[in-house]
């Protein structure tokens, strides 16, 4: 029988790490809504974008920020065409 010799494998440089940015301090804000609620979120935000959309809806109402209100439905309607 014969034997397959290989080659053996240059040692690859390892890839740099990239810088990650700084994460907010963030803390925790639960809601309790129904199973109907929370699927109507979870449909008006689109794949993935439940949380960001009701963080965005909370803060603009807080600050009273019509502007940032009718961006995050726009937002919302965007993500789910």
């Amino acid at each position: 029988m014969s034997k397959k010799t290989t080659k053996p494998k240059a040692a690859e440089e390892p890839k740099p790490k990239k810088e990650k940015a700084p994460k907010e301090d963030l803390c925790v804000f639960a809601l309790r809504m129904t199973e109907a609620e929370r699927t109507k979120l979870h449909e008006a935000a689109g794949p993935g974008g439940a949380t960001r959309l009701a963080r965005a809806v909370l803060v603009a109402v807080a600050n009273e920020d019509e502007g940032a209100f009718r961006a995050a439905i726009k937002e919302a309607r965007e993500a789910r065409q």
